[in-house]
């Protein structure tokens, strides 16, 4: 069966769309893997300015402790990180955060 040319014109549109849409997919994706390694720099950069400066330090400590959501604080239970004091027990058994 012969393709009129009005089916061949959908046929190219809807693989123009696909390629778009691929694009669009990989350059999400490329935008989210550059903020994951800015965090991750970020990140690592504070808690090595927390190795050596007490308000850093202190500044890490007060940031995991007001951490709002539970599967976040989870992922730090029992961690203390380099210049960070461990958590007073009276701030778990109060709830302070």
């Amino acid at each position: 069966m012969a393709q009129t040319e009005l089916e061949r014109a959908e046929k190219q549109f809807a693989q123009a769309k696909a390629r778009l849409q691929g694009i669009r997919n990989r350059e999400a994706t490329k935008q989210r893997k550059m903020d994951t390694r800015r965090k991750v720099i970020l990140g690592g950069a504070l808690l090595d300015l927390a190795e050596r400066d007490d308000a850093a330090a202190a500044m890490v400590d007060r940031l995991l402790r007001n951490l709002p959501r539970d599967q976040d604080k989870k992922a730090f239970e029992g961690w203390q990180g380099p210049g960070i004091p461990p958590a007073p027990a009276a701030d778990k058994a109060e709830g302070l955060l």
